[in-house]
């Protein structure tokens, strides 16, 4: 079957993220780069924002520390499309495969944007009227975006050669409506990471899984004002050659919120080239819990060793979405857990509204000194600039959870980009994740969920729920609703059982810190192997049947256009 596929000879994907780290689909595209410039070498193109700023009047490039510039790249037609009034950057995208990619200046075409909001409406009746926040600097974007396709196809290219153009998101959009209307002779693939309608019904507090048959995703977008980006999703979806989403789960959202089933599901997968083998590991692993160790005994007033157990719930600051609420819920209870068997700390590793690192608490880790009273307010590293109206403090507050010397539990909240330069643990996320003994990631609205994926390749088991597109992925791979013992536990979650997933987590970390080693090994070894089945090189495939889907669509189309000329 594979065989007979149609193979791209050049694929362009353009994206919000490309170079520009932001957010999940950064990871998604820089970790499948590799694989796809092995299929396809410099055959591939990202296309990403040039983010300019203004400097006297004139526009400069921040310099990208994803991106090195290449003038030599295809120069000729960098001259061309500045004369045409295209402003580019073509270098290489500095991830793992180093594609290629060009950045390019959208800023001038704000002047024209009520121009192209009315092309838009005459030929695919895309509102844009309710447009507000992030909508014209996304769309126009996303037409600088098309305009450079245009731009070299014309230059390089023709119709003996098979072309993708790939958006991602609601934000890319307009411009994959642009190309199957100016270059209808290229292949158009559109895959939405989640649809905006539910995603925003999700973080409305409004109950998304039992109603989603009921819910009108035009209905909703008015009342959510969501009107434009629902608008730009939907007719997208309907008028690209190939529809894809990432999980099952959100395949069922296109259904019911944008009318429109998706051609197919593209998981999301991983790249392990980057996960420290053998000794190094063992290395990095050490450093890291010593790290961790050092920022909670500083601020604790403790002396909490190595047999301590170490857990971690991060990602993106949605606190109802990504489950941050039920986590602490979780951690509350777990304090009067009777089945605990060890001391555990908990970090919640989400980047808050961060003001600046302790000074009291740099103090304490520049001395190496132990200490045995804690500082005030024992339960962050980092001070915020919304103190008093913080979710994650407010719950624990609430809770009365003020890391007690007597407790067996402490939460310490790391509210910032774990970057390197945080100022107080300053080692990067990946350095850090391998240190924890379980992770925590107990998502309410999860399309596809990296963060479960990233830790069971650093050999740390987890806890997700299958209201996760990863969850629900491996519960088909294990052949049922994935335990500890498998190295992930999926939690059945739904709209209403929150309390029922707290008192899950919290008995299965107490459950989790009564394991032997033999048992935590194993359960570490199961938690690997359970990764390299969503290696990009296992996933690709999914890739090149939307690929095929595409060329398809634009081969049967340009036939009939030469039937009709």
């Amino acid at each position: 079957m594979t065989d007979r596929l149609l193979n791209p000879d050049y694929i362009f994907e353009s994206s919000w993220e490309v170079c520009n780290k932001v957010g999940g689909i950064y990871t998604v595209l820089s970790t499948r780069a590799k694989t796809l410039q092995e299929a396809h070498p410099d055959q591939v193109i990202f296309i990403g924002p040039g983010l300019w700023k203004r400097e006297d009047g004139n526009y400069t490039q921040e310099e990208s520390p994803y991106f090195r510039e290449d003038d030599a790249l295809f120069a000729e037609w960098q001259r061309e499309a500045k004369q045409n009034g295209l402003t580019v950057r073509v270098g290489r995208w500095t991830v793992p495969g180093e594609p290629i990619a060009i950045l390019v200046d959208f800023m001038p075409f704000f002047e024209k944007k009520n121009e192209i909001y009315g092309w838009l409406w005459e030929h695919y009746q895309v509102d844009s009227l309710h447009a507000y926040g992030d909508y014209d600097e996304a769309s126009m974007f996303s037409y600088a975006a098309a305009l450079v396709v245009e731009s070299f196809y014309k230059h390089y290219l023709n119709e003996s050669q098979k072309v993708i153009y790939h958006a991602n998101e609601w934000m890319c959009g307009l411009g994959a409506l642009y190309i199957n209307n100016k270059l209808p002779q290229i292949g158009t693939i559109f895959t939405t990471h989640a649809t905006s309608i539910g995603r925003s019904i999700a973080g409305n507090m409004k109950p998304l899984y039992d109603y989603l048959f009921a819910y009108n995703g035009d209905q909703m977008a008015g009342e959510l004002n969501m009107q434009s980006k629902h608008s730009i999703e939907k007719q997208t979806a309907w008028h690209v050659d190939c529809f894809t989403t990432v999980s099952d789960i959100t395949a069922k959202e296109c259904v019911e919120l944008l009318d429109k089933p998706v051609d197919v599901v593209l998981p999301n997968g991983f790249d392990n080239s980057f996960v420290p083998k053998a000794a190094q590991f063992t290395k990095k692993r050490k450093a890291a819990r010593k790290r961790l160790l050092d920022v909670a005994n500083a601020l604790l007033g403790e002396n909490l060793d190595d047999d301590t157990l170490i857990i971690s719930t991060s990602g993106r600051y949605e606190f109802r979405n990504k489950g941050i609420d039920v986590f602490v819920e979780a951690m509350n209870r777990l304090l009067r857990d009777k089945d605990l068997k060890k001391q555990v700390v908990a970090f919640i590793e989400v980047p808050g509204w961060v003001g600046e690192p302790r000074k009291d608490l740099q103090e304490r880790l520049a001395c190496g000194k132990q200490f045995d009273t804690p500082l005030d307010v024992p339960q962050v590293t980092h001070w915020l600039h919304n103190m008093s109206h913080d979710n994650v403090l407010g719950m624990m507050k609430y809770y009365d959870m003020h890391n007690r010397k007597d407790e067996q539990v402490k939460v310490i909240f790391l509210p910032c980009y774990l970057d390197g330069k945080d100022g107080i643990l300053n080692m990067t996320y990946y350095d850090i994740v391998l240190g924890n003994d379980l992770c925590i990631y107990p998502s309410y609205y999860e399309p596809w969920g990296y963060t479960p994926l990233e830790a069971v390749a650093f050999k740390v088991p987890c806890i997700t729920t299958d209201l996760a597109g990863f969850g629900l992925w491996a519960n088909s791979v294990f052949g049922h609703n994935g335990e500890i013992e498998d190295g992930v536990k999926v939690i059945h979650r739904t709209d209403y059982n929150y309390s029922e997933v707290a008192d899950v987590i919290k008995d299965t970390v107490a459950e989790f810190s009564g394991f032997t080693k033999k048992q935590v090994e194993d359960c570490r070894k199961k938690a690997e192997a359970l990764s390299k089945k969503a290696l990009w090189s296992e996933f690709i495939k999914y890739y090149e049947a939307a690929y095929d889907i595409a060329l398809r669509k634009a081969g049967e189309r340009s036939e009939k256009n030469e039937e009709l000329k």
